[in-house]
């Protein structure tokens, strides 16, 4: 009972002073005692909501000196020792990954290095970097779109272009990343170059270029086997060190995480599948509902699917010769067989956490999630892997002779660079193929999944007027579906997804979808006459156009003659939307000229009827400053319809082949000759 007196003594303590102590001894530790009891209870209850957020949350593997959303990259390099920092252009991946292979190589020649974003940073301490002893800024840019920078690179370009600073004391070398086939063949990277130059940049080395149409692979490896040995005798470095294989990422199995922070294919935000919410873009995209799917061609044994994919609610809008960019999801018995070949359990659920603390990239793809989902969702597992992978790959071989094999076609030797050319790109080998042919390699999951690169969207252009179409978004794509010289049937990622992809009764289908502004459009002025080159599936751009142009009949507006160059193989097996093109020719929009190359003896492509139309394409660009459009293959029928104009300008409208070549850069800079190509 005492214990109870205390207790409400203690309650009604006098205020007044006096030789009492103001709390007994008893009365301190039971005090003590409900202190602790209460607080006990408040940090497990605390603990109790806590607990699903520690349990998938990932501790750095050492103290991390500057705060992520830092965009001082100055300070990263000073707190971290570091000296090189590679910074990267890209819109496919490509340019970051070479980007990464170049910092993870600085460790053997003594220059410690980090990637950085460009949009992330900020690119005014390049004025600094000269600070830091035998400092360097490497850039891997890509050459995108019309001889344009990509996207995260657009503000750096921007800024050098228009900005007058001093950058004296900067070292800086420059490898660019284009397709020759372009026309703008790494634009972006050698004006790079030249301009850093001109503000008073010391250029290590030369500029690099690779041709994304032939060997990219080996031109980078090439460069770079000469970068290194220039970079050193500027920094008065001894050759570099013996190689060493370091992993980029470290592995943590989360067995724990509960179930509702597990990333199941989102781009960025958890949960950004089931709770949609604008702006969509390419970290946010719409799942876009497809309400047609169906076949265009009428035989032949191949297939080109036209879809509707409805943007209704997405606030998402496009105009015509914008494009759609959709994520395609792997294959399902690829990415079985990949886990049986790594003996992988494919749901374990795991991170893979970067040990570069200092990196803004904290993992390669969003974590934490399972390897089934990231072989699924987040990485190109039949993409032909680079030369890196191969030598990587190597270390896992218990055959020596394979090992030698996979070593060998990551070397720079001719005879490697030969092997690796017919045995991996020639042969269409992915990392299956490879893992089912070279029996004695089996990396670990995890380590594959580092090294393999993501899975990006593809773009088709989209073939539908928003004049017309106002919430719907028109594809027209050929199905991929090829055999290889080792007797594999390998299937095109995207238009397998989409194939699979029928709208069934009330059930919706649906695909995460963006869409992409381009420069490829229709003049300001209606009236204005164009020209448009589109065999095969080039002609989805200039359907958009001619149905805008026929709203704009119909509205009562004058619209300017619309001339359509298309090609097939038969009238009566891909001839695409044969039976709408015919009607715009019967209602005057559309002058149609077709070309069928095997409905006859002789092969008649649509090069032969442009050269056939000399006067009346000379009268459409040259005397009514017409515009000229080509869509489709880059490779040839691009080069040929280029070479085509050239010889029709200099013939009709009386110019040397230079005038006419510079005719067409003057079409190019007024905007009125667009090109939208591919390899």
């Amino acid at each position: 009972m005492a214990s109870e007196q205390t207790i409400d003594g203690a309650a009604t303590i006098p205020s007044g002073g006096g030789d009492e102590p103001f709390l007994g001894l008893l009365d301190v530790a039971l005090l003590a005692v409900l202190i602790g009891g209460a607080a006990f209870y408040f940090l497990r209850s605390r603990k109790k909501e806590e607990e699903p957020t520690r349990s998938y949350s990932i501790q750095p593997t050492t103290v991390c000196t500057t705060s992520a959303s830092d965009n001082s990259f100055i300070k990263k390099l000073k707190a971290s020792g570091r000296s090189l920092v590679v910074f990267y252009g890209s819109q496919t991946g490509t340019g970051e990954e070479f980007a990464g292979r170049l910092a993870k190589e600085g460790i053997r020649y003594r220059l410690k290095g980090m990637v950085a974003d460009p949009e992330e940073c900020d690119m005014e301490e390049l004025l600094q970097l000269k600070d830091i002893d035998n400092s360097l800024a490497v850039f891997c840019l890509a050459t995108y779109g019309e001889g344009d920078p990509t996207d995260n690179a657009m503000e750096f370009y921007e800024w050098i272009t228009s900005g007058d600073v001093d950058l004296t004391g900067l070292n800086y070398a420059v490898f660019g990343l284009g397709n020759k086939t372009g026309g703008h063949y790494n634009k972006v990277a050698i004006y790079v170059d030249k301009r850093l130059e001109e503000l008073g940049a010391n250029r290590v080395f030369e500029v690099g270029v690779g041709d994304d149409d032939a060997n990219i692979e080996d031109d980078f490896i090439t460069w770079k086997d000469r970068f290194w040995p220039a970079v050193c005798d500027h920094f008065g470095i001894e050759g570099g060190g013996e190689e060493v294989l370091i992993r980029q990422y470290r592995l943590l199995e989360q067995p724990e995480v509960q179930p509702d922070r597990i990333y199941t294919g989102e781009i960025a935000r958890l949960h950004s599948i089931q709770n949609q919410r604008p702006p969509f873009d390419a970290k946010n995209p719409f799942l876009a509902p497809i309400k047609v799917n169906r076949e265009l061609h009428k035989g032949g044994g191949r297939s080109c699917m036209h879809i509707e994919l409805s943007i209704d609610g997405s606030k998402m809008r496009y105009d015509a010769g914008d494009h759609v960019a959709m994520f395609p999801v792997n294959d399902k018995s690829l990415v079985e067989k990949l886990g049986q070949l790594c003996n992988a359990d494919l749901d374990t659920v795991f991170s893979l956490i970067n040990t570069d603390t200092d990196s803004s990239k904290k993992h390669p793809f969003p974590c934490p999630t399972t390897y089934r989902t990231a072989l699924t969702h987040y990485l190109e597992i039949t993409a032909i892997p680079r030369t890196h992978i191969l030598k990587e790959l190597a270390e896992y071989c218990t055959d020596e002779k394979e090992k030698e094999l996979l070593r060998s076609m990551a070397s720079i030797s001719p005879e490697g660079k030969e092997k690796y050319q017919s045995w991996i790109q020639d042969a269409c080998r992915n990392i299956v193929h490879i893992l089912e042919d070279i029996k004695s390699c089996r990396p670990p999951i995890d380590h594959v999944c580092e090294l393999l690169p993501r899975l990006q969207p593809r773009y088709y252009s989209i073939s539908s007027s928003a004049k017309l179409h106002p919430t719907d978004v028109h594809v027209t794509a050929v199905l991929v579906e090829y055999k290889t010289p080792t007797g594999r049937i390998n299937k095109g990622v995207a238009t397998t997804y989409l194939k699979n992809k029928q709208p069934q009764g009330s059930e919706e289908v649906k695909v995460p979808v963006f869409i992409r502004k381009s420069q490829f459009r229709l003049p300001t002025k209606p009236e204005t006459p164009i020209i448009m080159v589109g065999p095969g599936t080039g002609l989805a751009p200039f359907r958009g156009f001619i149905q805008e142009r026929q709203f704009l009949r119909d509205e009562g507006k004058t619209v300017g003659e619309s001339i359509l160059y298309f090609g097939c193989r038969k009238r009566s097996e891909d001839y695409i939307y044969e039976s709408e093109l015919e009607e715009w020719v019967k209602k005057g929009t559309l002058n149609l000229k077709a070309a069928f190359s095997r409905d006859q003896g002789k092969k008649v492509y649509v090069q032969h009827l442009l050269e056939q139309d000399a006067d009346l394409i000379w009268n459409v660009i040259g005397e009514n400053k017409g515009h000229f459009y080509i869509c489709g293959d880059a490779k040839n029928m691009a080069v040929d319809v280029r070479n085509i104009l050239v010889k029709i300008l200099s013939t009709k409208g009386n110019m040397s082949e230079a005038d006419a070549v510079q005719y067409i850069k003057k079409m190019e800079a007024q905007k009125r000759y667009s090109a939208d190509v591919w390899s």
